[in-house]
């Protein structure tokens, strides 16, 4: 009918409601007949130039099927066919609980009817915010409270059934830490969105290219998390606005299927994972905030033997909800949600306030954390060892909060700067047994007078070969410090002076993040980066000179791309550390690549690909 359209509109009271707007005569009220049963009309006009128009409204159909909320309708898109643009009645709805909705009209009686409902079960999410159809109508995607998006895609072969499909996933607020494995295959980061991700390049076996993917998501807080750090292969350390550090041990499901995915031999990944005692996977128990392991065992025994038997009321309500699953692709967020956890294995107590940053050595022996603080006594720096999980010292030094903190790749010297503006060294003390805990005394740091920041020290690295640091701060300066190996033989218990060993670099806006590559260009310079506030990310060489003052030691490499750049601060740099990119299989250490990790502020994690040699 020409000059009709359907209008769709949906509400808080769980119902929809189709619209059927049409051109109509100027309205008398003498061609009404007395005895005319029809739907209500409301009237209104549209006054052009040259025209006036008269519309009628009245009320199509109500659709219900859903049980809360509903938060959006989206008509299927009209396409073009043998020249002709057709519209398909299909809408689409989506609401809060957590189903979308395909409704289209009988072909025979024209009643409106539900044709197919998808959806996700289970998990701590509030529901569907909003709903998008493509043009041909084989694929339907929803967002939820959360950030998260959810797409299923019609079954070629069988037109009835709908399937999760890939789709892209992230932080929904700021990422506030992240790191690489030891081996770099995949990165770790975590949220203010309470969360813990995974990411890992996934090659299909039939094509060459590799796309980045979420495939687990060991932790699900009820904090906003602050830092991370790897402490093996398979096991890391997170804290977050809470006093209390938390380690996870990698489960067996997430091992098999990161081979799946990642295409690595799943023996060699076993071997890496004391997999004879992996958990099959975690999962959180109601009011908890603890992953539980879940065993073989407590599998088997989760359903009573005795049908509709219960031995008391809560043995109703199952204790896990893991499902092992097998992947051979990232897994849609129903299943990051509920089947992807990994177990906590082991919680650190000692810190008075909320933790704000924690490091662990190359050699994963020895942890080290800080919280907030604004007093000396709380500003103290604790050891942890990884083996025994035992608290070995605490490090008394700075008066305010350490920012973050560095081990030298070599394991000896433990770097760490702070709120208080200056930065502290401690240096491992030699092992004469085998069996003594690491132990750690200062060996050098600055002060007031010695300090060249002036204001809040926000980051710091080390050098690939353990002889430099740099620190980067608010007041727009970058140093290098250094050299670390010539006072070796100091004696031990007197503090050396570790001195600038570059020009002051001004970048112009407060440095939030730094970071060394870990390996030379190809004329012996180190490689850097460094992130600003504003959210830009710059290269830079250094190479030692003995004259710092001329400024000539600094060699700008240039600016990432404003549009790839973050929006907001970088929270934390991270090159791989190893040459080539994840998936692509170039780990030779001639590859000309290195990738570089970004966190921001503005809820994105970026991987650059950097050539080092033509920087």
């Amino acid at each position: 009918m020409v000059g009709m359209f359907f209008l769709a509109s949906c509400a808080q009271d769980c119902l929809i409601r189709i619209w059927r707007v049409f051109a109509k005569p100027a309205f008398s009220p003498e061609s009404l007949e007395e005895d005319t049963i029809k739907l209500k009309e409301d009237f209104f006009m549209v006054k052009t130039k040259d025209c006036c128009t008269s519309f009628a409204v009245t009320l199509e159909t109500v659709l219900a099927g859903h049980e809360n909320l509903v938060y959006g309708v989206h008509w299927q898109p009209p396409f073009l066919k043998d020249g002709i643009i057709q519209q398909p009645m299909c809408l689409l709805s989506a609401s809060m609980d957590k189903t979308m909705i395909l409704w289209s009209p009988d072909e025979e009686s024209g009643v409106w009817l539900e044709q197919v409902r998808v959806g996700e079960v289970g998990g701590n999410t509030l529901g569907f915010y909003g709903c998008q159809m493509s043009p041909d109508g084989s694929m339907i995607l929803a967002h939820a409270f959360h950030g998260a998006l959810h797409l299923w895609c019609q079954d070629p072969s069988k037109e009835d059934e709908w399937c999760p499909t890939v789709v892209i996933s992230g932080h929904f607020n700021s990422v506030q830490d992240l790191g690489w494995d030891p081996e770099g295959e995949f990165i770790v980061s975590v949220s203010s969105d309470q969360t813990t991700r995974l990411f890992a390049p996934w090659r299909r076996a039939d094509q060459n290219q590799v796309t980045w993917h979420e495939i687990s998501r060991p932790q699900i807080h009820g904090y906003d998390m602050q830092c991370f750090a790897m402490v093996g292969r398979f096991q890391f350390v997170s804290g977050a606005d809470e006093k209390v550090l938390r380690v996870f041990s990698a489960p067996r499901n997430f091992v098999e299927n990161f081979s799946n995915i990642s295409g690595l031999p799943l023996e060699k990944l076993l071997a890496c994972s004391e997999g004879a005692d992996l958990p099959e996977g975690a999962s959180i128990p109601a009011l908890g905030l603890s992953n539980k392991a879940v065993f073989q065992s407590d599998r088997s025994a989760q359903t009573p033997e005795d049908d509709g038997q219960f031995s008391s009321v809560s043995a109703q309500y199952s204790e896990s909800y893991f499902q092992p699953v097998v992947l051979t692709e990232p897994p849609p967020e129903d299943h990051l949600l509920q089947n992807t956890l990994w177990p906590e294995v082991q919680k650190l107590y000692g810190h008075g306030y909320e933790m704000f940053c924690v490091a662990s050595n190359r050699a994963k022996t020895v942890v080290a954390s800080a919280c907030k603080a604004s007093k000396p006594e709380h500003a103290a720096i604790l050891l942890w060892s990884t083996s025994s999980w035992k608290q070995l010292h605490s490090l008394s030094l700075h008066s305010l909060t350490v920012t973050q903190m560095a081990f030298s790749p070599d394991s000896r010297f433990l770097l760490a700067v702070s709120r208080d503006r200056t930065w502290s060294l401690w240096s491992q003390k030699d092992e004469t047994l085998s069996d003594t805990e690491p132990c750690f005394t200062l060996y050098a740091h600055t002060d007031k007078n010695t300090s060249v920041h002036s204001r809040i020290i926000w980051s710091c690295d080390w050098s690939p070969d353990s002889t430099y640091f740099i620190t980067g701060s608010r007041d727009k300066k970058v140093i290098i410090w250094g050299n670390c190996d010539s006072s070796e033989n100091a004696a031990e218990n007197d503090e050396v002076a570790i001195r600038p060993r570059s020009s002051v670099l001004d970048v112009g806006e407060a440095a939030t993040a730094v970071s060394f590559a870990p390996v030379l260009s190809p004329d012996q310079s180190y490689i850097l980066a460094v992130g600003l506030e504003g959210g830009k990310i710059i290269l830079f060489k250094w190479k030692p000179s003995g004259d710092t003052s001329a400024g000539t030691d600094w060699l700008h490499c240039g600016e990432l791309d404003t549009f790839q750049c973050h929006a907001l601060a970088i929270k934390r740099l991270c090159w791989r550390p190893r040459v080539g990119r994840a998936g692509h299989g170039d780990d030779s250490g001639n590859s000309a690549w290195l990738q570089l990790a970004s966190a921001g502020a503005d809820h994105c994690m970026k991987i650059f690909n950097v050539n080092r040699l033509a920087l």
